[in-house]
């Protein structure tokens, strides 16, 4: 048995979390091992590691630049999280995003749903041309 499952094993012992709170986590923890044939990072060639958002534009006539590179990984590892936060605490954070005009119901981000999107934004690529500069999102 591995660490991470027998830890998981242990909060549900100590009442910590629930047991479908548990079987979620094991399984998120199963759909990230990687196989055994894999190259030596883990990870398949070609499928992308990070979300980059590039921002180049015009402010007060000098160019600017944005240039931000986030981990997919840690978007995995914020689904994952998510499931041990109590269910009043989301609905109070649901209540505050949608206060600030985010409406999204974190009680409905499910880790199978985050592989999906991750899968689907190797393919994808957002590009925006204005007057005054450019974006570009894509993964790499």
């Amino acid at each position: 048995m591995n660490e991470q499952r027998k830890d998981i094993l242990d909060m549900l012992a100590e009442g910590k979390i629930t047991a479908e709170e548990a079987e979620r986590l094991i399984v998120a923890l199963e759909r990230d091992q990687p196989p055994t044939a894999a190259s030596p990072d883990g990870r398949p060639k070609g499928r992308a590691k990070y979300l980059r958002v590039v921002m180049e534009f015009l402010e007060n006539g000098e160019s600017s630049r944005l240039n931000v590179r986030v981990p997919l990984q840690l978007l995995r590892a914020g689904v994952q999280l998510a499931a041990l936060i109590p269910p009043q605490a989301l609905d109070k954070a649901n209540a505050a995003l949608d206060k600030s005009g985010v409406p999204i119901d974190l009680t409905q981000l499910k880790p199978e749903q985050l592989e999906a999107l991750v899968e689907h934004l190797d393919e994808t690529i957002v590009e925006m041309e204005m007057p005054d500069g450019h974006l570009r999102v894509f993964c790499e």
